[in-house]
């Protein structure tokens, strides 16, 4: 087949776009006829007629010099295997790339307001994947006057930004844990420091298997991964990439199971940087099961077996708070509006939003002792007062 260009554009217009939808008109076509089955009915569904999808269906496989489509009189129109590996490998590719759409549209959208009004604040933030973090860039922009600038990368990569103050707030996720010390210690304690930084409550969410639909292979439990399967080809394991906190959960999960990361097939192959990218592999049949959060599970309709609730905490330097910036933020996550958004999201719920945590009482790890009495059960972090140091903020 002749090699073909692909060309991206953008554009400006009155309302602003959600997330990072990238469409693509003969994909949605394609979609269609493979979710209704004849090319009437994907007509319907894009509020097109019949003479035009199959007008346009005729040009792209004169574009493309590959046939699309299977046409069977008195059957039912079937994308040809071609248009079936075209169309998934265009949504894993878009999915992949959905983290840093969505900061290129930011970084666009803060140059454009910039241009118009300078009045609004612009806060920086690095943080691991999220799906909620849009959604509060959404809302900061509507209800505060907040633009803020979204950077995706692992949690461990997101704190050594903070480091290096290339962002004023960075966002990492841990499970609420006493005895996960040995991996998440060792990869977050050198960028945390009781006194120095301030943790701000965001949300809690579900993470877990993330399963190809109907679950064909039984997998029930992490240990599953390890067994052989029966009559067929190994296990496909899709991995996040070194340095993100769904990896390190993996890694203490497989330690408290008895595991090595040498027991998955998959473990060391090449890894996706997103919850999303993982679930798109997954449904696109190029592995079996991944880690991942359940919303992410949900809208690529995999099955999903919970595993761990962990919180997700934004952080900044303890000068930082006042920070009007910062602020805003505050404001924005102990908003009602911010808990109808996690509403909407499979898995979410809000946890200490907007709080100012204690680093150490939220991180029950950080210690290897027993809580003093009164700290509470075990991963409950609990809020601080503005500008109280506390004992537990200076014997670290």
């Amino acid at each position: 087949m002749k090699a073909r260009g692909v060309h991206l554009q953008y554009r400006f217009e009155t309302e602003g776009q959600r997330g990072a939808e990238v469409y693509n008109p003969l994909f949605d076509l394609l979609s269609a006829v493979r979710e209704h089955g004849s090319i009437q009915h994907a007509a319907k569904a894009v509020g097109a007629s019949y003479r035009h999808v199959w007008g346009q269906l005729k040009h792209w496989e004169e574009v493309l010099g590959e046939p699309l489509i299977t046409w069977t009189q008195g059957q039912p129109s079937r994308l040809t295997p071609f248009a079936d590996r075209l169309l998934w490998a265009e949504k894993r590719a878009r999915t992949r790339l959905t983290p840093h759409i969505e900061a290129l549209r930011a970084e666009l959208e803060r140059v454009l307001s910039e241009a118009l009004d300078g009045s609004q604040h612009v806060l920086t933030i690095y943080a691991s994947h999220d799906l909620a973090l849009p959604l509060l860039r959404e809302l900061a922009s509507q209800q505060q006057r907040l633009h803020i600038e979204l950077r995706f990368a692992g949690s461990v990569d997101a704190l050594r930004a903070l480091a290096e103050g290339r962002c004023l707030v960075a966002g990492f996720h841990v499970p609420p844990l006493e005895d996960s010390a040995q991996v998440f210690g060792p990869a977050l304690k050198p960028l945390l420091k009781p006194g120095r930084h301030k943790l701000i409550g965001c949300v809690r969410r579900r993470q877990g298997l993330m399963l190809r639909k109907g679950n064909p292979l039984g997998i029930g439990s992490l240990a599953d991964l390890a067994r052989p399967v029966a009559g067929g080809p190994p296990l496909r394991f899709i991995n996040r990439q070194a340095g993100s906190g769904t990896r390190l959960l993996l890694d203490h999960l497989l330690g408290e199971a008895g595991l090595t990361p040498g027991d998955l097939p998959g473990y060391h192959a090449d890894a996706e940087d997103s919850h999303m990218a993982v679930a798109a592999s997954i449904a696109s049949g190029v592995g079996d099961v991944g880690m991942g959060i359940e919303a992410a599970a949900r809208h690529f309709g995999l099955d999903f077996v919970p595993l761990m609730a962990e919180d997700y905490h934004l952080v900044c330097l303890k000068d930082a708070l006042e920070h009007p910036a910062v602020v805003k933020l505050r404001e924005a996550l102990a908003s009602p509006a911010w808990q109808e958004q996690l509403a909407s999201l499979p898995g979410y719920e809000g946890s200490h939003s907007g709080e100012v945590l204690s680093l150490i009482r939220a991180l029950p790890w950080w210690h290897f002792r027993v809580p003093r009495h009164g700290q509470g059960e075990a991963g409950a972090a609990m809020a601080e007062p503005m500008g109280d140091e506390g004992v537990d903020e200076g014997d670290d």
